[in-house]
């Protein structure tokens, strides 16, 4: 037996010497002092060392119904014993056909197909791909552009990648996908600072497409997508009108209108979806995360009936879309989303953020006086706590709240100097006032 492969030698392993590339982590810094969890159950995880830690972010968006469900897990156990894999490709399995038909119900009006990827990342390509699909197969061929947003992030593929805005993620890589252009964002602290849901000023922002239409042709406009809320960057909510004036100019134009909601989706907004939260149905919407509470690997693209049908056409014995994934609807997370919807519909979770949310709001903005808060961001179970950077050292406040507050027993995410908190839909008030009274211990010891 090779001597780095016995249990023995790797558990005495040093993490600096692992050959663990960690994505979107300081890999140096973390190897030297890392941050461990060795199990989970209901809103907490346990270090290996058999500490609590209030999980404040769903894991990563996209526990939403807690960690190690039994029904979930019960039901996977099952799949994995009964048929662990069905080709999707000139196959099936009776699964995924019952939970295609289970989640378009819960979508909003008109959107009545889904096709399933892996992963939030694949459901943007995958919308993307179809959008360009769909107008040439309309013989509308020149459009061909796309339009994302600043600050925004739709994943980490090539095309997802290209229409995001986060500059660090974009910029180590080069010139990626052609025929891209962004809108503006719509993030102004000195007028909507401290709002409380959806800011009053802001609407505005959104005329920014009619600009690029007018720069590029809206002929030429394949798609626009955004993010709802877009949370990776920072919790930046919508300003009260503002997707409604996209979806206007959108229509205005033939432009099809994409909604990622790859973390808003699944009641983090008080709705299955954002879309109707906020009254306002795109032609494709992005999702995974919490489709399957994340125990298994899953995305989803939601499509109107028109796109789908303007796909079948043509002989039947040929291929309507040549696109798609070897674990697409597979089986284990065809299992974990059946019985992930199963515990949304019984605990109704995909409503209970709305109820939540006015003692959610309170709660974080209690905190709007302490040290280094420059804003605070609400909406549904989601919270944001801007803090001024350190001169000259951006990001270092934002990292060190992360750490501390892991070592007080919460986990919370930053994003530069910006802390975010989604803690799974099933918490209770005791709970959050914990979640809250750490964040507030860590804020205020923070030099």
């Amino acid at each position: 037996m090779n001597e780095r492969a016995r249990p023995e030698a790797v558990a005495t392993l040093s993490l600096e010497q692992s050959a663990w590339f960690m994505p979107f982590t300081m890999n140096r810094q973390f190897k030297k002092h890392p941050r461990l969890v060795a199990r989970a159950e209901g809103i907490w995880y346990y270090t290996p060392e058999g500490r609590k830690v209030l999980d404040g972010t769903s894991g990563l968006w996209c526990v939403n119904a807690g960690h190690c469900r039994k029904r979930i897990v019960e039901a996977v156990q099952r799949q994995v014993a009964t048929l662990e894999f069905a080709p999707p490709f000139q196959l099936g399995h009776p699964l995924a056909f019952e939970f295609a038909d289970r989640v378009v119900k819960l979508a909003p009006e008109g959107l009545t197909r889904v096709f399933f990827t892996n992963s939030g990342s694949e459901s943007v390509e995958t919308a993307l791909k179809l959008a360009l699909a769909y107008h040439r197969l309309r013989g509308e061929g020149h459009r061909t552009r796309l339009i994302g947003r600043e600050r925004g992030y739709h994943g980490v593929n090539f095309g997802g990648t290209a229409v995001g805005g986060i500059v660090a993620n974009r910029k180590i890589f080069g010139a990626l996908v052609a025929g891209v252009d962004h809108l503006r964002h719509t993030h102004d602290p000195e007028r909507n600072a401290f709002s409380r849901g959806q800011p009053k000023h802001g609407a505005e922002f959104a005329d920014d497409l009619e600009r690029l239409c007018a720069l590029h042709d809206p002929s030429t406009i394949a798609a626009v997508i955004v993010e709802p809320v877009s949370c990776s960057a920072g919790v930046f909510v919508p300003p009260v009108g503002y997707l409604e004036r996209l979806r206007e100019i959108c229509t205005k134009h033939g432009i099809l209108l994409i909604f990622d909601e790859v973390i808003t989706a699944w009641g983090r907004l008080g709705r299955p979806f954002a879309a109707q939260r906020f009254g306002v149905t795109p032609d494709l919407i992005t999702t995974a995360k919490g489709i399957t509470n994340a125990t298994v690997p899953m995305g989803a693209v939601f499509m109107k009936e028109e796109i789908f049908q303007t796909f079948m056409q043509g002989p039947e014995n040929a291929i309507e879309l040549p696109h798609g994934y070897t674990y697409s609807a597979h089986p284990l997370a065809c299992a974990a989303g059946l019985a992930t919807m199963d515990v949304y519909e019984e605990e109704g979770l995909l409503t209970r953020a709305e109820a939540l949310e006015p003692y959610w709001q309170e709660q974080a903005h209690s905190l709007r006086d302490l040290p280094h808060v420059v804003d605070i961001r609400n909406i549904g179970l989601i919270a944001a706590f801007e803090l001024a950077p350190r001169p000259g050292a951006p990001g270092a406040r934002g990292l060190e709240a992360h750490i501390r507050a892991f070592e007080k027993g919460a986990y919370i995410r930053v994003t530069g100097d910006i802390i975010a908190l989604a803690p799974p839909l099933i918490i209770q008030k005791p709970e959050i006032d914990q979640l809250f009274a750490t964040v507030r211990e860590v804020l205020k010891s923070l030099p």
